[in-house]
């Protein structure tokens, strides 16, 4: 099985899978993405404590790129403070513009990884960043409000 074999059955898994989509207990931030061109979108639920994720999770609708990464994004973000979230973030979305090579880098990334050669598919790009945006965007209001 080629690697590019194994990147999609890790995207197709992902998003079919229901582990983190569905409504969690007492959301203290919750911040909708939309994906204008293609009409993917989710709302973001997440309770963070003291600076920790401690969960999270998505709902809505959209293709399996935008629900995967989703998905995978959540893996990732789970019990990890906020700073370490936003970096994921930042890591994701400079392997998706080309500007994160590093492999070390990347490797924080674990599965989501798999949407590095995303960026060859520039339709497919708003999908696969929808997540990850929407993430970023959540946790910069929260910390706006913190500071009002």
């Amino acid at each position: 099985m080629s690697l590019n074999q194994i990147y999609t059955q890790i995207i197709t898994e992902n998003s079919r899978s229901k582990e983190h989509k569905h409504d969690i207990d007492n959301p203290n931030i919750v911040h909708d993405g939309v994906n204008p061109s293609c009409g993917d979108e989710i709302t973001l639920e997440l309770r963070v404590k003291d600076g920790k994720i401690e969960d999270a999770s998505f709902v809505g609708d959209g293709c399996a790129i935008s629900q995967a990464s989703a998905s995978m994004m959540i893996d990732l973000i789970k019990g990890r403070s906020v700073e370490e979230a936003r970096h994921l973030a930042d890591t994701f979305i400079g392997m998706i513009k080309g500007t994160v090579t590093d492999p070390e880098q990347l490797d924080e990334l674990e599965d989501s990884q798999a949407f590095e050669n995303i960026r060859h598919m520039p339709a497919r790009v708003k999908c696969a960043v929808l997540g990850w945006h929407t993430l970023d965007e959540a946790l910069k209001e929260k910390e706006e409000e913190k500071k009002n």
